[in-house]
């Protein structure tokens, strides 16, 4: 939420809500006019909202979250943070073949496409993500060693559509 924050509210959000001495909330708000896509003063706002409301330790986890959901490595994510992050998604199990599964049946298993052609069009238009990573390939195949922990996938239809599949073993 506060990463989203519009960049005419951070300067009032931040006198608001958190105890920063008004000399870095003005550095912030100078920051946030030069340099908007930066969002430095949104990153403030959200790390010290976090901090009050959930306390120092939860700060680096939901920048984690933050890091997941805005399209990041997911190389180095632990599977709970990535279930935590994702807790609304809807979800699959199922079990890999031994030589995988190709990205296209798994598009149709899930339902984010209706259809294998469909799920092709996705692909060779580059519109689908496994594991934040684009596949474009229609003949991609995924086996377990490739799910995040050996354990999931995250799976992801344009910008929006995210879908969890956890792999049975």
């Amino acid at each position: 939420f506060w990463l989203n924050t519009d960049d005419r509210d951070v300067d009032r959000y931040l006198k608001c809500f958190t105890f920063m001495p008004r000399e870095e909330i003005d550095a912030l708000a100078r920051a946030t006019a030069e340099r908007p896509q930066d969002r430095e003063g949104q990153r403030a706002l959200a790390r010290a909202v976090t901090a009050v409301v959930h306390g120092d330790d939860q700060v680096q986890r939901a920048e984690r979250a933050a890091h997941v959901l805005f399209g990041g490595s997911l190389e180095d994510v632990a599977v709970d943070d990535i279930l935590m992050v994702f807790e609304d998604a809807p979800s699959t199990e199922l079990t890999l073949p031994g030589e995988g599964m190709a990205v296209a049946d798994l598009l149709t298993a899930t339902r984010l496409a209706a259809s294998k052609s469909e799920a092709v069009r996705l692909l060779k238009g580059g519109g689908v993500y496994v594991n934040n990573a684009r596949v474009a390939d229609e003949k991609a195949r995924l086996v377990a060693a490739d799910a995040i922990g050996g354990e999931l996938f995250v799976l992801r239809k344009g910008k929006k559509d995210q879908h969890i599949v956890r792999v049975r073993r």
